[in-house]
């Protein structure tokens, strides 16, 4: 991995769509070196995928929710049928297992504050939990998919 490596990977988080000219022109390569350096990328697995990212608001579901969620279960089986669950709601765009007081933490989009209210009803039908505490989001202040590239 080096400068070109990391740039390269900068600009595909910024836009997936530069072709391998735009890109070597931008990182001081020509094409064919450029796009054999974003295959080996990818076949190292440093790209995973290249993605759409879709406006929230256009696409009717602009009020995100931060949900924390304790349960007194700790059992391999209930963390499977909380994913299960979780996996077959696709408002719930992220789910993390923590460390501390709050045992998950997931981010939901949704149209409304009933929107919500129908996807928590179908949360707590799919699986037990001790609490489940929501969160509504007032104003993104920073919000990216990018991530720093500095550190390989």
């Amino acid at each position: 991995m080096d400068a070109k490596d990391r740039k390269i990977l900068a600009l595909l988080q910024e836009n997936a769509m530069y072709t391998a000219a735009e890109l070597g022109d931008k990182v001081g390569l020509s094409t064919t070196p450029c796009w054999r350096r974003v295959q080996r990328l990818e076949q190292a697995g440093y790209i995973r995928q290249r993605v759409a990212l879709l406006d929230q608001g256009k696409m009717n579901v602009g009020v995100t929710v931060f949900v924390t969620v304790r349960t007194s279960r700790h059992s391999r089986d209930w963390l499977e049928g909380f994913r299960r669950a979780i996996s077959t709601i696709p408002e719930i765009v992220e789910a993390h297992r923590l460390s501390g007081d709050v045992d998950y933490l997931l981010r939901a989009v949704v149209p409304s504050i009933d929107g919500w209210d129908a996807v928590y009803r179908r949360l707590i039908e799919a699986v037990e939990f001790s609490d489940v505490s929501s969160s509504f989001s007032m104003e993104p202040l920073k919000f990216t998919t990018a991530i720093p590239v500095d550190h390989v």
